[in-house]
């Protein structure tokens, strides 16, 4: 079973409480179309935020 998934896209974007509502949303409502999204703090500055789209 090959499980690969690839980086189709990053984005740093400013941060905001609410971006886990965005992409939880994205992540329920594409995952039939082998999509997933994840978001994490910068590394080097906390005031923005990575989104990255993946297909699974």
């Amino acid at each position: 079973m090959d499980s690969k998934i690839d980086v189709l896209s990053t984005v740093t974007v400013e941060n905001s409480g609410d971006l886990y509502k965005l992409v939880d949303t994205l992540n329920r409502t594409l995952k039939r179309e082998n999509l997933m999204f994840g978001l994490a703090l910068d590394a080097e500055d906390e005031t923005k935020a990575v989104f990255t789209i993946y297909r699974t």
